[in-house]
C-alpha cells in the first residue's frame, strides 16, 4: 500500500483518522500500531512476523542493556542487537547480490553454479534496520532511556507514515513522543499535518510520476536507439523525479505524523541549489547524511584522525551509504563517485568554488549531480558506460516530447532552484514553515489544499502509472 494510492487516501487513511481521534489518548498508540502492522502486512503479509519478532527480542535485549552497570556485558550485548538487524538486512537484501557475484566468480573459473532461491526484498527494511539501531546505540551511550512498553517500541519502528520511504527518525528525537504527545496534539497541526501532506502528495502525482514516465521510456532504450538529445532529456526527467518523489513521500510522512502529534525531522532542503557536493549532501536525503555521520563516520574517527584516515573514513561511509541504497554495483559506484567528490572539496575544490562564485559553483555541481543519477537510475555497468557516452557523442536526431511534459519540467526547475534567490527563500518559509496564520491565510491555504487533493487524486484515478521507486532500495 502506497500513499498516492486509491486504496491510502479513500480508505485507510480516513478511517485511520478517524478512530484515532475518537479514541481517549490513551489508546491512540495501540490504534497506530494495530493500523501500522495492517499497512505493512498489506505489502509483506509473510515478513511482519519476522520483523515483529526481531523487535521483540530486541526490546528485552536494549532493555538489559540499560539496567546493567557490567561495560563488558553492555558491549555484548549492543553486539548481539546490532548483529542481529544487521543480519537480517544483510540476508535479505544482500544476499542475492553476494550470491549471484560469488556464483559468476565461479562459474568464470568453470565450477558448476549454486542451486539457490532468491530471496525477497521486503519493503523498508532499510529505514527499518536504521531507526532499530538508533533505539540500541543511543540507549548504550545513555542518550535516553528505553522505552516501557514493548508496543511503543514495535510502533516506533513500524509506525506507518515514515516506515517505506523515511525520514530516518532517530530514537532520541520521538522517545518522549512515542510516550506522550498531547502537547503537539492540537487543532494547527492536524490542519498544517494535512496541507504538508497534499504538498508532497502534488509533488509525487503531478511531478514525479509525470517526469517518471519520461525517464522510465529512455532508460529503457538500447544503446543503439539512444541518441544525444534524448539522454539529457532522460537524465533530466529522473533527475527531477526522484527529487520530487523523494521529497513529496518525505512531506506526506512529516504532514501524517504532524496530524498523529509526532514531530518528524525534514528531509530535503533544496539540494539543487547546493554550491558543492558537501553541501549537497547536508541538503538531500538529510536524516540519512546525520545517520551516516554520527552512527558511522564519528566512531570511524571522523574528522580526529590524520587526513589519509579522513579520506578513507568519507569514501568508506559514502560507499556504505550507496550499498544501503540497493545491493547493485551501480549504487556502490554511486556512493564512491559522491564519495571522491567530497573529497575533492577538501583538497581543492571549495577553494575554486569560493573563486569562482556562486551560480558558477551550482551550476558545476548541478553537473556533477546529474552524472551521478545516470550511475544510480541504470540498471547495468553497461548501461552507465553507453549512457554517459551518448550524453556526450553530440549524436541527434527528432524526438517528440508532449508539451505536458516540457510545463512540468519547467515547474519542477523553477520549484527546486527558486530559493537560489530572497524572495524564494522567503516563500518557502512562508508556505512550509510559518508558524501561524492569519484567518484569510488560513481559507486561501484551505482552498490550495483542497484544489490540490481533487487534482491530484483524478490524476490517481485516471493514470494507470504511479510509481513505487523505493522498491529497488
Amino acid at each position: 500500500m502506497v500513499f498516492s494510492s486509491v486504496l491510502f487516501l479513500f480508505y485507510f487513511l480516513p478511517v485511520f483518522l478517524i478512530v484515532y481521534q475518537l479514541l481517549p489518548h490513551k489508546y491512540r498508540n495501540y490504534w497506530a500500531l494495530l493500523a501500522s502492522l495492517i499497512f505493512y502486512a498489506w505489502g509483506a503479509p509473510m515478513f511482519v512476523f519476522v520483523v515483529t519478532s526481531v523487535i521483540i527480542v530486541d526490546f528485552y535485549i536494549v532493555n538489559k542493556i540499560y539496567k546493567s552497570d557490567n561495560k563488558k556485558l553492555r558491549s555484548r550485548l549492543l553486539a548481539v542487537s546490532v548483529f542481529i538487524k544487521v543480519g537480517l538486512l544483510a540476508y535479505f537484501k544482500y544476499a542475492n547480490f553476494f550470491v549471484e557475484n560469488f556464483d559468476t566468480l565461479i562459474s568464470s573459473m568453470g565450477f558448476e553454479s549454486i542451486k539457490w532461491t532468491k530471496v525477497a526484498l521486503p519493503i523498508g527494511i532499510s529505514f527499518f534496520t536504521f531507526q532499530a539501531l538508533t533505539y540500541s546505540v543511543d540507549v548504550y551511550r545513555n542518550v535516553h532511556k528505553p522505552l516501557k512498553s514493548v508496543a511503543d517500541y514495535l510502533l516506533y519502528i513500524l509506525l506507518f507514515p515514515q516506515l517505506i520511504a523515511g525520514p530516518i527518525v532517530r530514537y532520541n528525537e520521538i522517545a518522549d513522543q512515542l510516550e506522550d504527545r498531547r502537547k503537539f496534539d492540537t487543532y494547527d497541526n492536524k490542519v498544517l499535518g494535512f496541507y504538508r501532506f497534499v504538498i508532497g502528495l502534488s509533488k509525487k502525482v503531478l511531478i514525479a510520476n509525470i517526469l517518471g514516465a519520461e525517464a522510465d521510456k529512455v532508460f529503457a532504450l538500447p544503446e543503439s536507439e539512444l541518441y544525444t538529445n534524448m539522454a539529457w532529456i532522460g537524465v533530466f526527467a529522473y533527475t527531477f523525479q526522484i527529487y520530487f518523489d523523494f521529497s513529496g513521500y518525505s512531506d506526506m510522512a512529516i504532514g501524517l505524523g504532524r496530524m498523529m502529534g509526532f514531530t518528524f525531522p525534514e528531509n530535503f532542503n533544496n539540494p539543487y541549489i547546493s554550491q558543492n557536493i558537501t553541501e549537497f549532501w547536508r541538503r538531500w536525503h538529510i536524516t540519512l547524511g546525520r545517520f551516516m555521520r554520527d552512527y558511522l563516520y564519528i566512531p570511524l574517527g571522523g574528522n580526529r584522525v590524520t587526513i589519509k584516515r579522513m579520506y578513507f573514513n568519507l569514501a568508506f561511509v559514502f560507499v556504505v551509504s550507496g550499498f544501503w541504497h540497493g545491493a547493485d554495483w551501480n549504487f556502490i559506484i554511486w556512493g564512491a563517485y559522491h564519495g571522491f567528490f567530497l573529497i575533492m572539496d577538501r583538497l581543492f575544490l571549495l577553494k575554486f568554488y569560493n573563486k569562482i562564485g556562486k551560480y558558477p559553483s551550482v551550476l558545476i555541481t548541478f553537473f556533477l549531480t546529474l552524472i551521478g543519477w545516470v550511475i544510480f537510475r541504470a540498471t547495468s555497468l553497461n548501461q552507465i558506460g553507453y549512457y554517459i557516452k551518448s550524453m556526450f557523442n553530440f549524436n541527434f536526431t527528432d524526438y517528440y516530447v508532449d508539451s505536458r511534459f516540457w510545463t512540468v519540467l519547467a515547474l519542477a526547475i523553477l520549484f527546486s532552484l527558486t530559493t537560489l534567490f530572497k524572495r524564494g527563500l522567503d516563500i518557502e518559509n512562508f508556505i512550509f514553515f510559518k508558524k501561524t496564520y492569519s484567518n484569510a491565510q488560513v481559507i486561501l491555504y484551505g482552498l490550495l489544499t483542497l484544489v490540490l487533493f481533487f487534482i491530484s487524486t483524478v490524476y490517481i484515478v485516471s493514470s494507470g502509472f504511479n510509481p513505487f521507486i523505493y522498491f529497488r532500495f
